[in-house]
């Protein structure tokens, strides 16, 4: 079976088993998750930095997906998409991971490359993307057994169908289904081209407090269309249609209500003028 490559493997996170599993030890130790992760979570929502700055709450939003038995398929949402970009997906083949490859779950793709239109990445073509990257060495360490369907979406209320779509085949099929929605928030200052409220603590607290606070609530109530209405007005989450399009196959899979674990930003770690907010939520 041909294998893409982790391009990000040794930069953005750790690039052997052993460096990987260290930091997910100290990753679980960073969140109180207990009361959380007792609950039968379908989904989640995770950031998609380097493990230096949200690695810790992209570990724990996936680590609460646990459950007995485990489950079969996961499918991950993500990709930086325009809402006029097209709809990707890995069709078949394995995707490499410091913990060994995961296999792309190809019946649950081809039906879905039957329903919808997408351009098709292969194992020789496709985008040099981290969203769905950054996921995979967590998903390989809590779910060894388990294979991805990685789908890119973009912000537009068409893509919801393909989320819908991806639960109705898992259910029809029998196949015990988790979901996951990558994105990060809000991304500020100069580097961005995004700097409504200056600079400094003001500009901080204006991020956290107002601007990500909109689309939390937005995903946290699992409005779908609300999530993607207010990223595209506020311009604080980079991958809405991944976070709208997972809480849609969530919530056709059972979801009926979220919860947050945790929010922090790049300037908690390195604090300046530009910096990007993130968020974990498991519905």
């Amino acid at each position: 079976m041909k294998t893409r490559p982790a391009l990000f493997s040794g930069s953005w996170y750790p690039g052997t088993p052993e460096a990987c599993e260290q930091e997910i030890a100290a990753f679980l130790k960073d969140h109180d998750t207990t009361a959380v992760s007792r609950r039968n979570w379908i989904g989640g929502i995770a950031p998609h930095a380097g493990w230096y700055f949200s690695g810790s709450i992209a570990c724990n939003v996936i680590s609460c997906l646990r459950q007995d038995p485990p489950p079969d398929v996961i499918a991950i949402f993500g990709m930086h998409l325009h809402p006029g970009s097209p709809n990707y997906v890995m069709a078949e083949g394995a995707w490499e991971t410091p913990f060994g490859d995961i296999q792309i779950e190809a019946d649950l793709a081809g039906e879905l490359l039957r329903q919808f239109t997408f351009q098709v990445e292969t194992v020789d073509n496709f985008n040099q993307d981290n969203t769905i990257e950054l996921q995979l060495p967590f998903v390989k360490y809590f779910f060894p057994d388990a294979k991805i369907v990685p789908i890119g979406v973009p912000p537009a209320e068409e893509s919801l169908k393909i989320g819908e779509a991806v639960a109705g085949i898992s259910q029809s099929r029998g196949m015990r289904t988790k979901i996951l929605g990558s994105t990060d928030l809000t991304h500020y200052g100069s580097n961005y081209g995004f700097s409504p409220k200056g600079s400094g603590r003001k500009a901080v607290d204006w991020v956290k407090n107002d601007n990500d606070r909109k689309i939390i609530e937005a995903m946290a109530a699992l409005d779908t269309r609300r999530v993607i209405r207010e990223a595209l007005a506020s311009q604080n989450a980079c991958c809405a249609g991944a976070a709208a399009t997972a809480l849609a196959a969530g919530k056709k899979l059972g979801a009926r209500q979220a919860e947050t674990l945790a929010y922090a930003s790049s300037y908690d770690k390195s604090p300046g003028d530009s910096f990007v907010g993130y968020v974990g939520l498991v519905f």
